[in-house]
């Protein structure tokens, strides 16, 4: 169990060391950690843990990472997997948080990081290709997330909440078993 564990911790210390970006930039990285590299998780598993994780308070990837390490290893897998995903945030702003904060104000740094947003939309849209592929699994549900997205679009200032909770309606509605 030691060893799970422990591998588990490498594999969210992975995924939290080598993403940048956030929640959504970490499940294309989750997803091949997870499912492909270990198979603890099939892709279907792994889409309902990142929808739970979603609609629950909190960052996306803490959540994802607390879920998954539950489901893996009950609650010491969700210690262990929050933990790891988390370390290396935690060291970096401990370490060099001064140092950050003298970067963030300097103009050049606000350029390098309008440069980054072309790489995290590049790894949010591999996301939503992934996830998509799993989540639409025939016409109704196609067109479910086809509507959702154009109300989103339609209706930018509403509330996210109320575009997952018509989701969850309408999923519950042709889906309810």
């Amino acid at each position: 169990m030691l060893l799970y564990l422990c591998s588990l911790y490498g594999s969210f210390l992975k995924i939290g060391l080598f993403t940048i970006g956030g929640g959504y930039a970490m499940i294309p990285l989750m997803e091949r950690e997870i499912i492909v590299n270990h198979g603890w998780l099939t892709a279907a598993d792994f889409l309902d843990i990142v929808a739970v994780a979603e609609v629950t308070p909190g960052p996306l990837a803490i959540n994802a990472a607390t879920f998954i390490g539950y489901r893996l290893a009950g609650p010491a897998g969700a210690l262990i997997a929050t933990f790891g995903v988390v370390t290396p945030s935690l060291v970096t702003l401990l370490l060099l948080g001064n140092f950050l904060m003298r970067v963030i104000l300097d103009p050049r740094a606000g350029r390098l990081l309008k440069g980054l947003r072309a790489a995290l939309i590049a790894l949010i849209s591999a996301a939503i290709f992934t996830l998509g592929q799993a989540a639409l699994i025939d016409l109704t549900s196609t067109l479910i997330a086809a509507g959702v997205f154009v109300a989103g679009a339609a209706w930018r200032r509403l509330n996210p909440l109320y575009l997952i909770a018509l989701g969850a309606i309408l999923g519950l509605l042709f889906y309810p078993y």
